[in-house]
């Protein structure tokens, strides 16, 4: 449910962001190059005037295989006077999307050739890493990066990091922001590191994306020029990205980007495996997985057989088997049990060790109902769709014999 309040979503936003200006003494901007973390970006940048706080520290962790249009706007944005730029180009172990036998890749990797070369002002020591019990040191996921890097700049202190999330985006997103509480009263955000207070908040949680973009024009705020590629290009509002080329919520962008940007298409292609895979496939056949293989008696076998053979890392080979097993238990009783093994096997040949193309359907509404189901809390309603999970002989059991 939607709450409206006699403010719009920017006057709501600074009063965020001014209030967490006033909690923490250290405030952080996580920037990706994008539309939203422009937004959040310049609305903190107001506040830092308004409470004499500049220059404001800003956060681009670079994965290499990004869009020369995004390397530009970071550029432009890191070298501006108000900004303490943290701008790392560190080696990153992260997901390859584009190929089943390279699944996962090393960004910055020493000892290979880059897409390019490291930027001057960029923090090219690897700040973030933590030897393990036996005293090695290992390169972290990306996604871990956040939490090492808060606790690196600010040891000793409490410290908030501002991120460009918006509840529109997807419904995990939505249920994130909205759930509960991570900080006093505050829900758009979640705990980094709890010990030392260290969290992220999303202050432009609930802006439509209609928003960002008059917000963007109506204070001619400068912004990252892909997306009027994109635009030119015929891309869908929702299917404009400009993430990591190879993160699994990019991979659209493949199928033009040797339009747009050759000598980055040219870069990419020689630097990962898989890329060019795109030149020859139509998005449904790279992207999507719709029979099972003749060998395999079904898509769970198939699931499995995947997340042995493919998933080389031992680590991440062990989460997925660990989250399957546990979702063939709490999804046992599925009457349509494919559904779920067929998006799975998307995750393994995606690399998708965060389970982001899974969540959607995990937060659909027969989800939702199925799950209600199984703690018994499932109440019968005129939504009928909601219930195509549930087996027949459990809804009669209920009293609804609503027929197949």
């Amino acid at each position: 449910m939607k709450i409206y309040l006699n403010e719009t979503v920017f006057e709501a936003s600074l009063n965020r962001i001014r209030r967490l200006f006033d909690e923490f003494e250290n405030v952080c901007v996580f920037f990706s190059g994008g539309k939203d973390s422009t937004i959040t970006l310049e609305l903190a940048l107001i506040v830092a005037r308004e409470r004499n706080k500049l220059p404001l520290k800003v956060y681009f962790i670079d994965q290499e295989a990004e869009w020369q249009f995004v390397i530009d706007y970071v550029k432009e944005v890191m070298s501006r006077d108000e900004v303490e730029p943290f701008w790392v180009q560190v080696p990153i172990f992260f997901p390859n999307s584009l190929s089943q036998g390279t699944p996962f890749i090393t960004l910055w990797e020493e000892g290979k050739k880059w897409m390019r070369e490291k930027d001057p002002i960029a923090i090219k020591d690897n700040h973030v890493l933590e030897p393990n019990i036996g005293g090695e040191v290992k390169l972290g996921f990306w996604y871990k990066y956040f939490e090492r890097a808060a606790k690196n700049l600010f040891p000793d202190s409490p410290a908030c990091f501002l991120g460009g999330m918006r509840a529109q985006e997807s419904p995990a997103r939505f249920t994130a922001v909205t759930a509960a509480a991570t900080y006093k009263d505050i829900t758009y955000g979640k705990i980094l590191n709890k010990k030392l207070n260290h969290y992220t908040f999303y202050p432009i949680y609930d802006w439509d994306v209609s928003d960002v973009w008059k917000a963007i024009h109506d204070n001619k705020w400068s912004y990252c020029k892909l997306y009027d590629e994109h635009y030119k290009y015929g891309v869908a509002i929702k299917d404009m990205r400009v993430s990591s080329l190879i993160h699994e919520t990019a991979l659209k962008n493949l199928f033009f980007l040797h339009e747009l940007e050759k000598d980055t298409w040219n870069a990419l292609n020689e630097r990962m495996d898989g890329v060019n895979m795109a030149k020859h496939m139509d998005k449904d056949g790279m992207l999507m997985v719709s029979e099972l293989p003749v060998m395999f008696d079904s898509w769970k076998e198939y699931r499995d057989f995947l997340t042995e053979k493919l998933i080389t890392n031992e680590k991440y080979k062990s989460t997925f088997k660990s989250e399957w097993a546990k979702m063939d238990q709490t999804f046992s009783e599925l009457r349509t049990p494919d559904d779920l093994y067929k998006r799975q096997v998307v995750c393994v040949l995606a690399g998708d060790v965060e389970f982001t193309k899974l969540r959607p359907y995990l937060n659909s509404s027969s989800l939702i109902a199925y799950d209600k189901w199984r703690k018994g809390v499932l109440r019968i309603t005129d939504d009928l769709s909601s219930l195509k999970q549930i087996k027949e002989k459990y809804l009669m059991e209920m009293g609804g014999a609503l027929g197949k």
